[in-house]
């Protein structure tokens, strides 16, 4: 099994040592696995139980305080499984999972995904939100009412936590850090991405992890995890981008590069991706720093 995971692209992370070392434990839990989808699961699970990263545990709030997270999985066959905002579930992978090998759907969300989980045997009711993610929100003076005012107190904080009103750019941002995977067994291959989502959102928002082609996707050529600013991962939907360098041709770390560039020329925000190929991996970045990890046996 050959496994490549990320911990998010954007600014420098505080502890990249303790990241690195919950990175390379994930890829080394994915590359025991039977399947690629079993890698995958795995390495996300890992990911996704560390506060230093922006999924399950520690994840991003939203405007009523809530932690909601989305994940998406692919196989290489084009079955698709995801779900999305759900309050409570540590394990969104594991959800998207139960999605893609249990029902018929593409994406079930809010409630009736956390009720899938718990149908299925995940955790759901989790304490999501660290002291540190709810002291940055009770700080922020957090809104009351409805949408409308919602929206009136997001404008100048959405996109990078409580940092976008002190100057610093989207790419900057701290709360990129979604997590991602590709596996191989070298003969198909799974793709997944789990995600907290972006501090100071609006209830409810859905950004591109759970969409496919955006924050994930796979053929068998190959496939692709993104992380960055989700709404304009979703518009130029990075990932199957990714992968159709893959089936043009190109090398992995070839087609991460290609993508990413076009992803900068068409929205000048910050990304990464990680593509995983039949021969080699590859991850490219216009971020300040995007950590990864690969292993394989």
């Amino acid at each position: 099994m050959r496994v490549i995971a990320h911990g998010g692209a954007g600014g420098r992370p505080d502890e990249p040592k303790a990241r690195r070392a919950t990175l390379d434990e994930a890829t080394r839990c994915g590359v025991d696995a039977d399947t690629p989808l079993d890698a995958v699961e795995a390495a996300l699970g890992v990911l996704e139980s560390d506060p230093r990263f922006n999924a399950g545990v520690g994840g991003a709030v939203q405007t009523d305080g809530v932690v909601r997270t989305d994940a998406g999985v692919m196989t290489a066959d084009r079955e698709v499984g995801a779900a999305c905002s759900m309050p409570g579930v540590e394990h969104a992978a594991s959800v998207a999972r139960v999605v893609h090998a249990e029902t018929p759907h593409v994406l079930v969300s809010g409630s009736h995904a956390v009720a899938l989980a718990d149908e299925f045997g995940i955790e759901t009711g989790v304490d999501l939100l660290t002291d540190e993610k709810r002291e940055r929100y009770e700080q922020a003076d957090p809104p009351d009412g409805g949408p409308r005012a919602h929206l009136d107190w997001l404008a100048t904080r959405f996109g990078s936590g409580g940092d976008q009103a002190g100057g610093r750019s989207e790419r900057d941002a701290p709360d990129h850090d979604t997590v991602g995977a590709v596996a191989t067994d070298g003969e198909t291959f799974a793709a997944a991405t789990s995600t907290g989502g972006r501090s100071f959102a609006l209830a409810g928002r859905v950004g591109d992890v759970p969409q496919v082609g955006s924050g994930f996707f796979c053929t068998e050529a190959g496939g692709a995890s993104a992380t960055g600013a989700g709404e304009d991962i979703a518009r130029v939907t990075l990932s199957r981008r990714a992968v159709g360098h893959l089936e043009d041709g190109l090398d992995a770390q070839a087609a991460a590069e290609r993508a990413i560039d076009e992803f900068e020329e068409i929205t000048g925000s910050g990304a990464g991706v990680i593509v995983l190929g039949a021969d080699e991996a590859g991850g490219a970045f216009n971020t300040d720093a995007m950590q990864t990890s690969i292993a394989y046996k």
